[in-house]
């Protein structure tokens, strides 16, 4: 299975993907090209450092949203990919190629979905969220793409212990660690195995 990583920042979500394809967790997978809408993402040179072309597409670099919208997709498109993973990619996608790409997207978000999810809530917005809620768990959840936001099908969720004492910071690292990292590496062994299927709206998973 080829994959497309979409990243905007430091790239820890692909590096656990890179590193799960190394070392056998994630079966029948390769990662055909990195792409990033801001040219210095950290996530660029863990790319190159695994021997993974990296590519930057910036809306900055284009008149208009449209413009942009139809050069990302025609990027993509060059690489014949079965999967998108968006793994920190802070753009939103154009609902051209959610329907063209149907089922074949999926994003780690940083709760457990639907809670502390849709516009708004990324980054550290979401641990804050958490942290002003009071809430005793949190977690991440992998789920497929559709044209709403953190709207679409779930694949996978795990939860993790809220502190007492934690920051927004403090929070997002253990999230990263603790399901994050997990979780999306094994959706898309999930995926590449032919165990991920999608009726009615729900997830449906054979091992």
């Amino acid at each position: 299975m080829k994959i497309a990583v979409c990243v905007s920042g430091g790239g820890t979500n692909l590096q656990a993907i890179i590193d799960a394809i190394d070392n056998g967790t994630i079966h029948n997978t390769e990662i055909a090209v990195v792409i990033s809408n801001n040219k210095n993402a950290y996530a660029l040179e863990r790319a190159a450092k695994a021997g993974i072309e990296g590519v930057c597409i910036s809306p900055k670099d284009f008149a208009s949203r449209d413009e942009f919208n139809k050069a990302f997709v025609a990027k993509l498109d060059e690489y014949n990919v079965d999967l998108v993973v968006l793994a920190g990619f802070l753009v939103v996608i154009p609902p051209e190629m959610i329907r063209k790409y149907e089922y074949k997207i999926i994003n780690i978000h940083p709760s457990l979905i639907p809670s502390f999810c849709g516009t708004g809530y990324y980054g550290l917005k979401v641990h804050e969220g958490v942290l002003e809620r009071g809430v005793k768990v949190t977690g991440a959840t992998c789920h497929f793409v559709d044209e709403g936001t953190d709207t679409g099908p779930i694949i996978l969720q795990k939860a993790v212990e809220v502190q007492q004492d934690d920051t927004p910071e403090v929070l997002q690292r253990r999230v990263m660690e603790q399901a994050e990292w997990i979780i999306m590496p094994r959706a898309i062994d999930l995926i590449a195995r032919g165990c991920v299927r999608v009726i009615d709206g729900r997830v449906i998973i054979t091992e």
